[in-house]
């Protein structure tokens, strides 16, 4: 668990519980390599990065240590040159799925009233 996850674990009253998913979760393309790594299972630095639209390498590797840090990643190294280094979901990454799914849900229920408007405003230019 990385630091700044067991200060608020250790920290925060269980009213705050929330706030915990939200440390864990929050973060640039964070909810995003957890979804593609529910649906495809197992994937390599670059496939995510594709996958992903080409964050830069630097956000990309920071959010994948911290997902690692937190348990919800499994990383494999593979002795071979060049090396192989493939991304797995942890089966508490894999308990984390439904969650991502129901914000996604919800993400897209908030966002579609604002869709259809900028939308509209785009088909009158």
């Amino acid at each position: 668990m990385r630091e700044k996850t067991a200060r608020i674990v250790n920290e925060w009253s269980e009213v705050c519980d929330a706030e915990v998913s939200i440390a864990v979760l929050g973060g640039a393309w964070k909810t995003s390599i957890l979804s593609l790594l529910a649906d495809h299972g197992v994937l390599r630095f670059g496939e995510l990065g594709r996958l992903l639209e080409d964050p830069t390498s630097r956000v990309l590797t920071r959010q994948l240590r911290e997902l690692e840090e937190d348990g919800l990643l499994i990383r494999t190294v593979y002795p071979q040159v060049p090396p192989k280094v493939e991304y797995r979901l942890s089966p508490l990454g894999e308990s984390a799925a439904p969650l991502v799914e129901e914000l996604a849900r919800w993400g897209g229920l908030y966002a579609a009233p604002h869709r259809r408007s900028s939308d509209a405003e785009r088909m009158r230019i």
